[in-house]
């Protein structure tokens, strides 16, 4: 390789290196009016909440927030643009002989951008929930002051709206409380019948044995069948006129 290319390479590093600088400078101060900016955001906020004021001031610091926030990663991906380029040029062949001294510098270099990303990614992110929580704490202050100057018939609505609500609560807790009684009435019958079964198997089986006890088993049937029906007319007369409670 000739002389000069060698310091035309030379200079090409020198070029990179400045441009690092300056962007790294840059991204510095930007980053710390970022933060401040970001940690004004709340008191500014509140300040025009509390004044009752246009939004105008906070729209204000919104879009100064918004284009910094635009100029910020334009200056990092500018300074990620010139990282590559310096590692590029770490491969070429004429920066072999010095390819150790240049490694080290593009590793800082690249050290100082994973910072500044990292730095503006968390400024960033808790700005947002800073203003998440803001407008949050905003909409319920706008919520509470509304209630406050509404009406004495805005109030008697939202009292009525307040029992109908309680009242639709009894009555869901009545609802399930009939529901929980007619799933274990229905358990305990449905117990019961398996012990009927069980007994009239026992009992059929003594009267294949026995054919005088058939008539007093056929009456026995009879008489269970009957109070079958008005254990069932029972049940369901309870339920209609809880229901009918519970609806008026």
């Amino acid at each position: 390789m000739s002389t000069t290319d060698m310091a035309s390479n030379s200079n090409y590093w020198e070029d990179l290196r400045k441009q690092a600088r300056q962007l790294e400078n840059e991204l510095d101060l930007k980053l710390v009016s970022f933060s401040k900016l970001c940690t004004n955001y709340s008191s500014s906020t509140l300040d025009h909440q509390k004044r009752d004021r246009s939004d105008s001031g906070v729209s204000s610091q919104d879009n100064m927030l918004v284009a910094m926030t635009t100029e910020l990663e334009q200056l990092l991906a500018n300074l990620t643009a010139v990282n590559d380029k310096m590692a590029e040029y770490t491969n070429t062949p004429g920066a072999s002989s010095h390819n150790a001294a240049l490694m080290h510098t593009l590793k800082r270099h690249r050290d100082i951008l994973q910072d500044y990303t990292h730095e503006f990614h968390k400024t960033k992110s808790n700005f947002l929930s800073l203003r998440e929580r803001e407008d949050l704490l905003g909409s319920v202050h706008r919520d509470i002051e509304s209630y406050k100057s509404g009406s004495a018939v805005n109030n008697r609505r939202t009292e009525l709206f307040l029992k109908e609500h309680e009242h639709l609560r009894s009555s869901d807790r009545l609802i399930d409380n009939a529901i929980s009684i007619a799933m274990a009435t229905k358990e305990n019958i449905t117990f019961q019948r398996g012990i009927f079964k069980s007994i009239q198997t026992r009992v059929t089986t003594l009267a294949n044995r026995f054919p005088a006890i058939n008539g007093l088993i056929q009456r026995v049937n009879l008489r269970k069948r009957r109070d079958s029906f008005i254990l069932g007319g029972v049940i369901g007369v309870c339920t209609i006129l809880l229901l009918l409670y519970t609806f008026h």
